[in-house]
């Protein structure tokens, strides 16, 4: 016996994206920034740039990063009205203007996810010491096959785009995400990003956790010329600034600097286990631009046999370090640490590359691109603030402990909701909104 299914037209309206009242809600504490550059740059006979942008955090808070995905929308009034916006651009309209305008908004964006971090007052998430991390890296975006503005070889070994991205605090909210060719090297023009990115880090942490910035990067951004701008920024009034950034041996010999240390003696050896010893200590360097001497922690790992009992003909020397301005009050193997959890950020760049879907970029022209990427860390801000206030709670649904929510958790729970839309004396979604709170 078969199973039927009986179709019927509803007399009502349904949306399956209710969430995007919540996104609208947090884009209205944005009003004024969004009026003064409508006012900046007015379009006559058309849609404000304002609608332009809401649109398209609208899209990429539903993990749609494609300008066609707009279509779908045209004659959504929910949409429209969740989001305030005026009209629902066409794809054409989107892509074009966006070409047509995107370096004239780039300010835009900045001034955006920090009036939106500084009005919402968010758990940053301290560290053990104190700061609020302040994590920068460059990462690689694949967009082999492709001729668009930039595309080039990356450290990865892929044809793409090799962005810069921010990241305050341990929960991952998102400062700066600035797209830069694929060949670009991590430290060439970084000066221009931590120039907006560490004083808009001490400003936010004045306003709330009032908390020590410290910036970690790595061993591609070991530089005294970068170490000596951040330390610029350590002004009366504001928030210090430390440093933890991995150190760059470059062309030092391990073995000279094993027996170097061995002659001078000193050096404490652990035993992690049969066939492998390490070492650390700690030595004071000046470096060029900074008056005091920073610290830095030096450790050096010997193996004879592997961790399977292969033993090897001629030991294995490896030597890292971590320079940083941290007090001596934190000892060696507290930084060790405090830079093992600067991996955390390689989630926040998958987040970016997968849950919003932005691996490949939608527009063949750099400057579109570029904003495209500023916008998406305007809408990670947007979803990390909806994942805080709506997933963590005790009427959260039911998931495993956590202190945060990756996007794709709420995209799915918070932002992809089918609801029935209704309207009351002119109210419109007044209970859908009520409901998705609750």
């Amino acid at each position: 016996m078969g199973f039927g299914f009986r179709v019927k037209q509803l007399d009502y309206d349904l949306t399956p994206v209710a969430g995007l009242a919540l996104v609208g809600h947090h884009l209205k504490r944005l009003d004024p920034l969004f009026k003064r550059l409508d006012a900046q740059w007015p379009c006559r006979g058309g849609l404000p740039p304002s609608t332009l942008m809401r649109s398209y955090v609208g899209l990429l808070a539903q993990s749609k990063s494609d300008f066609d995905a707009i279509e779908g929308f045209r004659g959504d009034r929910f949409f429209q009205e969740a989001l305030g916006l005026v009209g629902v651009p066409s794809s054409p309209t989107l892509r074009q203007r966006l070409d047509a305008q995107a370096a004239l908004w780039f300010d835009f964006t900045s001034q955006a996810i920090e009036a939106l971090l500084r009005k919402s007052q968010p758990d940053y998430g301290l560290l053990p010491c104190g700061h609020v991390p302040l994590d920068i890296d460059t990462f690689a975006m694949d967009n082999s096959g492709t001729a668009k503005d930039g595309v080039s070889r990356t450290y990865a070994g892929v044809d793409g785009y090799c962005p810069l991205a921010a990241y305050l605090g341990t929960h991952g909210f998102c400062l700066e995400f600035a797209l830069r060719p694929g060949a670009q090297h991590s430290a060439s023009e970084t000066t221009y990003n931590l120039e907006t990115a560490v004083p808009m880090a001490q400003r936010l942490s004045t306003a709330g956790p009032k908390a020590p910035i410290l910036v970690r990067m790595d061993a591609g951004f070991c530089s005294a010329a970068l170490m000596a701008d951040m330390q610029r920024c350590n002004r009366p009034g504001l928030p210090r600034v430390d440093v933890l950034i991995k150190w760059n041996p470059r062309k030092t010999d391990p073995l000279e600097v094993l027996r170097r240390q061995e002659l001078e003696g000193g050096l404490l050896w652990q035993h992690p286990r049969a066939g492998k010893r390490v070492a650390v200590w700690e030595v004071a360097v000046q470096v060029e631009g900074i008056a005091h001497r920073l610290r830095r922690i030096v450790r050096i790992t010997e193996r004879t046999v592997d961790a399977r009992g292969q033993q090897f003909l001629v030991p294995e020397i490896i030597l890292e370090g971590w320079t940083t301005s941290l007090p001596k009050a934190i000892s060696a193997e507290a930084i060790i640490d405090l830079y093992a959890g600067h991996a955390t950020h390689e989630q926040f760049h998958a987040e970016f590359k997968t849950d919003m879907d932005l691996e490949r970029l939608p527009s063949g022209k750099f400057d579109t691109n570029d904003l495209v990427c500023q916008l998406a860390a305007l809408t990670m801000n947007v979803l990390r603030l909806m994942g805080q206030q709506g997933l963590l709670g005790p009427h959260a649904p039911v998931r495993h402990a956590a202190r945060r929510r990756r996007l794709k958790t709420v995209i799915q729970e918070l932002v992809i909701r089918a609801v029935r839309i209704s309207a009351h004396r002119g109210r419109h979604f007044r209970l859908i909104v009520d409901a998705i709170s609750a």
